[in-house]
């Protein structure tokens, strides 16, 4: 059986019939792994201000990159369903470092400095994004970075550097809708097509995009599954040098 994420089921109660949100599908199988996968104990375990400081490569890494104010630190709560393993802050720009958790298993995610925050000094711009550069470069276990879009701004002008760098590496990387419970299932479909349709011109993208609210939950059990797959996949892969 077949899990599909909905436009309206759990972002718009009420609002009527069930519509389907996204081609993505996820097996039984999928959803029980990917809810195993983030089902233990997550931890803190290390701060990266530079490229000297990047924590040792072990297992397999997911990151997550996104404007200040995206949602980042909510969504790792939501995932890991721990609410303070990240912290969340109201102030734009707050997280200068790159923040690595762990589990019980293999996968480690690391949450990425916000970008877009206009009032930041243009040396510590120019500081975040050498180091951003350098970790996307050399990060053998870098499995996949998700980049998060407000679902009631949609991709903006302000991605385009970070999606540009991400081509530049060749990092696999992935669009999460956040806040999608802001939008009623109608706008949501509409941002859903736009920004499918924004990525044709990118093809290094993976072309499914994940609509979540973790504030109501919504979406964090198909996200799981789709990591679920994505560590199944680079299970079967030869593993990069540990350092």
């Amino acid at each position: 059986m077949q899990s599909r994420q909905t436009t309206r089921d759990g972002f718009a109660a009420g609002q009527g019939t069930t519509t389907a949100m996204t081609t993505i599908d996820f097996s039984r199988d999928e959803m029980e792994s990917g809810r195993k996968l983030f089902a233990g104990e997550w931890r803190f375990v290390a701060a990266a201000a530079n490229e000297t400081s990047l924590p040792p490569m072990r297992g397999i890494e997911i990151a997550f990159a996104g404007r200040s104010n995206v949602g980042k630190s909510s969504l790792i709560n939501a995932l890991t369903g721990r609410k303070g393993l990240a912290r969340v802050s109201r102030v734009p720009g707050r997280t200068q470092e790159l923040i690595f958790f762990a589990g019980e298993g293999a996968l480690r995610l690391v949450d990425m400095p916000g970008y877009g925050y206009a009032a930041a000094a243009k040396s510590r711009v120019a500081a975040w994004s050498a180091m951003i550069r350098a970790y996307l470069r050399g990060r053998a276990t870098l499995a996949r970075v998700y980049v998060l879009v407000d679902a009631r701004r949609g991709l903006s002008a302000t991605d385009e550097p970070m999606l540009d760098a991400l081509e530049q590496a060749a990092v696999s990387h992935q669009i999460v809708l956040t806040k999608c419970d802001e939008l009623d299932g109608a706008a949501l479909s509409v941002r859903l097509t736009e920004t499918t349709a924004a990525l044709v011109r990118r093809p290094a993208a993976f072309p499914g995009v994940l609509a979540t609210s973790a504030r109501h939950g919504s979406g964090i059990a198909e996200l799981r599954a789709a990591i679920a797959r994505l560590v199944a996949e680079r299970r079967k892969r030869p593993a990069p040098p540990q350092q």
